[in-house]
């Protein structure tokens, strides 16, 4: 159970680095990793020195007669390798053509004019893609669902849970399931936050749909975001369940 909680922890750090990450985030990387470059050499150097400043007295005065003492060399510090390692891509899972079937589930219902980003991440039993305007693996996101399955399912229950006790969000049932909206992570880097609805899918299933701040300014409102994320997870179901999204698609 640890190693899965820290994997999870892993994920979502990742991806709300991706989706929620600040103008100037680059910035402060690029600051901070030259900060800890720069610490790192100056520790080398520091250590250097004391082993210089450590040499025994006889070694280094001059002797009054006889043969010029040996003196060991101090050898130099070895070279710093400060070049992060290449990070390897998550795994993915693979071409999903319109996006609306991934992993175990199926995508009924997406607002007009959405495409698949030609992005996902699939650990096994967290998945997850997104859609947006173009169809650019590079542009921001408009919805994005993950899929939290199996163990990975009490991650997600204890997040709502913490919206629950805080007083965030509220309890939706939606095409007969239980669910929950809030507003996540506002303020979160000047964000005005991402709407968001968790979705029972069943026992050991579980989904959060996601729409973007930008998207939801897009949506023109409050009503027109809860009415999208509705609709999105009516039309959300297992690859074992009638897809109650075909209805929806074309009302």
């Amino acid at each position: 159970m640890p190693a899965l909680e820290d994997r999870l922890h892993q994920v979502m750090a990742d991806e709300t680095a991706r989706l929620h990450a600040a103008p100037d985030l680059a910035e402060r990387v690029i600051r901070s990793a030259r900060r800890r470059r720069m610490r790192a050499r100056i520790a080398a150097l520091t250590g250097a020195l004391a082993v210089a400043a450590a040499t025994p007295l006889y070694l280094t005065a001059a002797p009054a007669a006889g043969p010029a003492p040996v003196v060991a060399e101090t050898p130099a510090p070895p070279a710093i390798d400060d070049t992060p390692a290449p990070r390897s891509a998550p795994p993915d899972l693979g071409d999903l053509g319109d996006g609306k079937a991934f992993g175990h589930v199926k995508v009924g219902y997406l607002p007009p004019r959405l495409q698949w980003g030609h992005r996902s991440w699939d650990y096994g039993d967290v998945y997850s893609t997104s859609w947006n305007y173009d169809g650019d693996e590079h542009g921001p996101y408009c919805v994005h669902i993950m899929v939290f399955e199996d163990q990975a399912v009490q991650k997600l229950d204890d997040e709502v849970q913490g919206y629950r006790a805080e007083g965030e969000g509220e309890e939706v049932t939606v095409g007969g399931r239980t669910g929950y909206t809030v507003v996540a992570n506002v303020g979160e880097d000047g964000g005005k936050g991402t709407p968001t609805l968790f979705l029972t899918m069943g026992e050991r299933r579980r989904a959060r749909i996601m729409l973007s701040p930008l998207y939801a300014d897009d949506l023109g409102g409050a009503e027109a975001v809860d009415r999208e994320l509705r609709r999105i997870a009516e039309g959300l179901t297992a690859d074992d369940q009638p897809a109650l999204g075909r209805r929806l698609a074309g009302d």
